[in-house]
C-alpha cells in the first residue's frame, strides 16, 4: 500500500456514533470477550488483527447477522443489539463481496434501494452518481461475474454506500486484490470516504493498510 498518503488522525471532538459494550460472542474456535469500542461519527476506523481473532465476528455482530451472548451495541443513541441488519442502516462490504451473479452491475448497485421502495428515478439517478465516483459507469450493464476483483470492489462498495447509510462495514476489502489493485483501492477508499463522510469501520490485518486509512484503530 506504499502510494497510499499518510493523514492526520481524527480528534475527539467527534460525536461518539457507535459504541460497543461489553460484547461477548463465541462461535466455534472463534469468541469476543468483553470488547468495548466507542466510534466517533466521521471517522475512518480500523480494527486490526491477526488472521482468526475474531475480527470477523466483530462486524458480522456489529451488521446484525449475529446475535451476541452478552453486551450491547448502540448505533447513533439507540440501542439497536435486538435489530434485524435492515433495520440498522449499515452498509456492508463482506470479504467477498458478495454480489449476486444473476444480476448487471446496474441491478446490484440498485438492489438495496428497491428493498427500501425508493422511486425508480431515484434509483437511476444515485445508480448514475455512485458509478461517476467510483469510476465504473461504463460497466453498469455488465454482467459481475466478468469483472477484474477491483471492479467487483468498487461495485460491491457502491452497492453498500447506496442506501445512504449511517455506518459503512468493510471486512477485509482489500485482502483478495493483488498489489497494485490494493494501492489504487486504497487511495479510493479513503477519496470516497472524504466524499461522503459516511462513518466507516474496516477490518484489516494488514499493519500498512491500516496507518494508510485509519483516523484511529483498534
Amino acid at each position: 500500500v506504499g502510494r497510499c498518503s499518510f493523514h492526520t488522525p481524527a480528534h475527539g471532538r467527534w460525536m461518539t456514533l457507535i459504541s460497543i459494550r461489553g460484547l461477548n460472542l463465541k462461535v466455534g474456535e472463534f469468541s469476543l470477550r468483553d470488547v468495548n469500542l466507542e466510534v466517533k461519527q466521521g471517522e475512518y476506523f480500523v480494527v486490526l488483527g491477526q488472521t482468526g481473532a475474531g475480527k470477523t465476528l466483530f462486524i458480522e455482530s456489529l451488521v446484525g447477522l449475529l446475535r451476541p451472548a452478552k453486551g450491547e451495541i448502540w448505533i447513533a443513541g439507540t440501542n439497536v443489539t435486538d435489530f434485524r441488519p435492515e433495520e440498522r442502516r449499515i452498509g456492508y462490504l463482506p470479504q467477498d463481496y458478495a454480489l449476486f451473479p444473476h444480476l448487471s452491475v446496474k441491478k446490484n448497485i440498485a438492489f438495496g434501494m428497491k428493498l427500501a421502495k425508493k422511486s425508480g428515478s431515484e434509483i437511476a439517478a444515485k445508480v448514475a452518481e455512485l458509478a461517476s465516483i467510483l469510476g465504473i459507469t461504463h460497466l453498469l450493464e455488465r454482467d459481475v461475474m466478468h469483472l477484474s476483483g477491483g471492479e467487483r470492489q468498487r461495485v460491491a462498495l457502491a452497492r453498500a454506500l447506496a442506501i445512504e447509510p449511517k455506518v459503512l462495514l468493510l471486512d477485509e476489502p482489500l485482502s483478495a486484490l493483488d498489489e497494485q489493485t490494493r494501492e489504487n483501492i486504497c487511495g479510493e477508499l479513503r477519496r470516497v470516504h472524504e466524499e461522503f463522510g459516511t462513518t466507516t469501520v474496516h477490518i484489516s490485518h494488514s499493519f500498512e493498510e491500516t496507518l494508510a486509512l485509519a483516523d484511529r484503530i483498534a
